[in-house]
């Protein structure tokens, strides 16, 4: 969910990328000799900063048409002197190359490097004995080895568009617009970089290791150019970074697993060569060049510096290759700097990290934005007591107000104090703010980012993405729906839609409100109720919201008529709260009646007391253990936007039916556990594992009974069995697993040509195993169409492709799935393609 401000900055940011569109790409002249006049042909002609030649001349006259923006031209040829010219939109035709003959007096000495020097093996490798003394000697974070600990933490984002142009900047986008230019910046290169975000912040950070390990890390202060209320902006541009330790064997950028060169495993990917012996801040060091033995793969090159007596790394710079192969990157830079107290332990002092950024052209002279963070630590205190008090979470800690500091204060807390370009970008984005064109642009961002369109204050039309469906039992169907909406931190939510199918000619409504009274604990209550046609069975771990709709539900292609819909009339109460942070309790109360909403296709009738009934009738109390340690969240509010992190899921219900409750017609006991885990495993990439178990302890009819989720659909869908067919497989007890590996083109980088699309391979597996009783299947009138996957363990395997698109847009997937096993049942698929979209890095 996106809030008013995120989508200002949005806003602001899609401008600046539509503005990339177009460009000077194009130049054209002649080459001569300077004293003859006389044309000069074999001239390499290289584009910007390249150190390839884009192509060399046969001719006097040269004509280039790139797809990048054209700032500088260099001509080569031997024994000329090398010529360079800049290029502008009001100088690109027509251009005469004067080339003069270079004098050897002017060459004082020539000097051949071997970047990479070859050893029979790598223990003639100087630089392999430094590493090996590294490695016996790792290091810890000294934090860990204290009784306590505090420090301060300075943190400084800023985005920047890089690569503009005098032509970019007339563009008709920024009509009005203008006046943001007064604030860019002009390098060297002739490249025109223009500031669009900065977000400065300051940390207290305190730790107790003894006698019980406690953490918290208050944020005391922050500032943001342009947006006061400011929060999920910044968590959302925080989002792109992840804490790294040099030492470690993996290195996380964006959730994907970067070898590390100071790793124990480092000489499996990198080549290592000692280049020099320098100072570091006073400190004999090593310095040692790194580089990937392969570019194709997720690797960094770079420097090491190592402490020549201790051999602690005292600082590190990495650099992506030029064939990184991440969706929406161009490139990744960080410098590292660290402290080395004693003999064991190292503390951070200074992180900068620069991450480029574009969805168009790999080529560096794409236009893009980088987003630069740069952490400075200070300040360490150690084995200094703490109160208990320090680690609660206070209520004035989530107050819009918390942070608020005057210029004073910012002004001594900086370590470094701001550069002329940082100081105007807090004025830029006021002013941008104040533009009706910009506001314009902002709504229609909003709308798109969030699904919802902004009526009146505190009122959103949507989600429009959910307006139309389909499926057998209602044909074309339309939804409409509506919620509040303030504030980004708004303590409460009202929802609701209403529903027509043209093929059933009924209505069909969902309402839901949520109030939440202490941001701390976040202890909420809500109630709901609904009436609407649904596909149960997709989801074994499912909660009981309202608003919540299934895919299967609205499938527009699938495999087969899907004619097991359900009619379901829906009543949910409920309270949550926090008691420890990530850790939710929650309790349900859930009355609802079940019937099929396709009689002559799919029977959901059962028998009860010797009575035929076509109704289930439920009521039922729901008790939900959910943890999620290591979790991100935005906002403070009954909603929270939750950051992408390797942080599993762990979940834990226990469903109480009660006969006679409002009708109801069960007493039943179920117990349910998941658990889900993203896994990096090194250079090979990423794996996903979720596990779910669950029993029925008592005997209930179909419309309560355990499904084996299926996946008819031919898109993508998350922890289903693509083969299956809804209600193929229904069990008292279950146990389900899925791995899915993503080898981030690791295998796929080792084929010719193949390589060059730069294709991502997956490889998954996903088994179940359960039981159904006869009391289970003598209970439903179609009961002997049921079973449970008792005789093997069921299981689906195939391969994808994923990072499927062109340039930095990457974002399809498609999986070939095979069914392994219970072949011989009728209608079933053994083989299936499923695609769709998969948005991410």
């Amino acid at each position: 969910m996106l809030t008013n401000n995120f989508k200002y900055y949005l806003s602001y940011f899609s401008i600046i990328l539509f503005g990339f569109l177009q460009a000077q790409n194009s130049a054209s002249g002649r080459i001569i000799d300077e004293k003859t006049n006389a044309p000069v042909t074999g001239v390499a002609i290289f584009i910007n900063d390249s150190n390839t030649p884009y192509t060399t001349t046969s001719s006097g006259n040269f004509s280039i048409q790139s797809d990048t923006i054209i700032y500088k031209l260099k001509f080569q040829k031997k024994n000329y002197a090398v010529e360079s010219i800049n290029i502008s939109p009001e100088s690109f035709q027509d251009l005469v190359i004067k080339m003069s003959a270079e004098k050897v007096s002017n060459i004082e000495a020539v000097v051949i490097h071997n970047e990479r020097p070859k050893f029979k093996n790598k223990k003639e490798n100087p630089a392999y004995a430094i590493m090996q003394k590294v490695w016996e000697r790792k290091r810890n974070n000294g934090l860990d080895k204290f009784d306590t600990y505090t420090y301060k933490e300075y943190e400084k984002i800023q985005f920047d568009a890089n690569n503009l142009d005098s032509a970019f900047m007339k563009r008709k986008i920024f009509n009005k617009l203008e006046f943001i230019f007064d604030y860019k910046d002009s390098t060297a290169s002739g490249k025109i970089g223009l500031p669009v975000f900065l977000n400065e912040a300051i940390y207290e950070n305190y730790g107790e290791n003894k006698p019980s390990k406690r953490t918290k890390r208050l944020l005391v202060a922050q500032k943001t150019s342009g947006f006061q209320d400011n929060q999920i902006i910044t968590l959302t541009a925080k989002n792109l970074y992840r804490d790294i330790n040099i030492y470690d064997n993996t290195l996380n950028y964006f959730d994907i697993g970067f070898p590390s060169p100071a790793g124990e495993t480092g000489f499996s990917t990198y080549d290592y060569n000692l280049v020099d012996t320098i100072s570091i801040r006073g400190e004999k060091a090593f310095k040692i060049r790194y580089q990937p033995k392969r570019t194709e793969v997720l690797a960094f090159q770079g420097y090491l510096y190592i402490d020549t007596d201790s051999y602690a790394v005292l600082g590190a710079i990495l650099k992506s290759t030029q064939k990184i192969n991440v969706n929406f990157i161009n490139g990744i830079s960080t410098e590292l700097e660290y402290d080395n107290p004693d003999e064991n332990t190292f503390l951070p002092r200074k992180f900068v990290t620069e991450i480029e950024m574009t969805p168009f052209s790999k080529k560096k002279t794409s236009k893009s934005i980088i987003a630069k963070r740069s952490v400075d630590y200070s300040e360490y205190q150690f084995n200094k007591p703490l109160e208990d008090n320090v680690f609660k979470r206070k209520e004035e800690e989530y107050d819009d107000k918390f942070v608020d500091k005057d210029d004073a204060y910012w002004l001594k807390a900086r370590p470094d104090s701001l550069s002329k370009s940082e100081q105007g970008i807090y004025d830029m984005l006021d002013k941008l703010q104040q533009t009706p064109k910009f506001n314009r642009i902002v709504k229609l961002y909003e709308t798109l980012g969030s699904g919802y369109y902004n009526v009146v204050k505190g009122i959103d039309l949507g989600p429009i993405f959910s307006i139309y469906g389909k499926n057998e039992v209602e044909g074309d169907r339309i939804r409409l729906g509506a919620r509040t909406y303030f504030t980004r931190n708004d303590p409460w939510r009202v929802q609701f839609y209403t529903a027509y199918g043209f093929k059933d000619q009924q209505v069909k409504y969902g309402a839901e409100a949520r109030f939440m009274f202490n941001r701390v604990n976040r202890f909420t209550i809500g109630a709901g109720t609904r009436r609407d046609i649904l596909q149960l069975g997709v989801q074994l771990t499912n909660d009981d919201g309202i608003m919540a709709r299934t895919f299967a539900s609205s499938t527009l292609f699938a495999r087969g008529e899907n004619a097991s819909l359900s009619s379901v009339n829906q009543t949910n109460v409920f309270t949550a709260i926090e008691p420890w942070k990530n850790f939710q309790i929650r309790l349900d109360g859930t009355m609802q009646s079940i019937k099929s909403a396709n009689p002559s296709e799919f029977n959901l009738m059962y028998y009860k007391d010797g009575n035929l009934r076509q109704t289930t009738n439920d009521s039922h109390i729901t008790l939900s253990l959910i943890a999620r340690p290591g979790a991100k969240f935005s906002q403070t509010g009954i909603d929270r936007y939750e950051h992408g992190t390797l942080a599993p899921t762990i979940v834990l219900k226990y469903t109480r039916g009660i006969e006679g409750l409002f009708g109801s017609d069960f007493n039943y006991n179920k117990l349910q556990f998941m658990f889900y885990k993203p896994i990096l495993i090194g250079s090979w990439g990423k794996l996903l594992l979720n596990f779910e178990a669950g029993k029925n302890f008592d005997t209930v009819p179909l419309a309560l009974q355990n499904v084996i989720p299926g996946n008819q659909s031919y898109s993508l869908a998350q922890n289903t069995f693509a083969q299956l067919n809804y209600y193929e497989f229904v069990a008292d007890t279950y146990t389900t697993l899925h791995l899915e590996h993503h080898f981030n083109g690791k295998i796929l980088s080792y084929i010719p040509l193949i390589k060059k699309l730069k294709l991502r391979e997956i490889a998954f597996i996903r088994g179940a195993y359960g039981t159904l009783s006869d009391a289970s299947k003598a209970i439903n009138v179609a009961g002997f169409k049921y079973s449970a996957p008792s005789e093997h363990i069921y299981y689906e395997y195939g391969v994808g492709i994923e990072n499927i698109g062109f340039g930095n847009l990457r974002i399809f997937r498609v999986d070939f799935n095979w069914r392994g096993n219970y072949l011989d049942r009728p209608d079933i698929s053994t083989f299936g393609i499923k695609a769709g979209f998969q948005v991410g890095f």
